[in-house]
């Protein structure tokens, strides 16, 4: 496994796997210049494969109209924000996919390169996915990622 500050470099993978493919060739790093600044986050090199999170409020079934509207989304529930959760938004449509995979990591521990660690540490949001070693495949980081730190914070990589 290789690093690059080459954003167009042709051996990069990008986004997240839909069956397991392994490690990519090289992964995107910051350049030294800008990992040289301030970090926003500590320096982590180790996350736990936890699963998504699931809906934070209850969900119901679609609407005729809605089930019409994104049938080609395959949504299966809508769950409803209160007024002002989430700006604007009122909600969230959930897959049947998504939903089962709440929650469901297989528990493996990754640990990454230090340059890797430090581009998430100085850009928290730099990554959409990250490798689990346990599955074997690129998997989704965020708020509404599959990922948790190692430090024992709870905390989502990516977040």
């Amino acid at each position: 496994m290789g690093l690059t500050t080459d954003p167009n470099d042709p051996r990069l993978g990008h986004g997240i796997d839909e069956d397991r493919k392994g490690m990519n060739e090289v992964y995107l790093v910051l350049s030294p210049e800008e990992l040289a600044k301030e970090f926003k986050r500590p320096v982590r090199q180790s996350y736990i494969h936890v699963g998504a999170p699931g809906p934070k409020f209850p969900l119901r079934d679609l609407t005729p109209e809605e089930a019409e509207r994104y049938k080609d989304w395959d949504y299966a529930k809508y769950e409803e924000y209160p007024e002002g959760y989430w700006g604007s938004v009122t909600g969230r449509f959930w897959t049947q996919k998504r939903l089962d995979s709440v929650e469901k990591g297989c528990g493996c521990v990754t640990t990454m390169n230090r340059t890797l660690a430090e581009t998430y540490a100085r850009d928290p949001q730099f990554y959409g996915a990250t490798f689990c070693v346990g599955c074997q495949t690129h998997l989704r980081v965020g708020e509404d990622g599959e990922f948790i730190w190692d430090d024992g914070t709870g905390q989502r990589v990516g977040a």
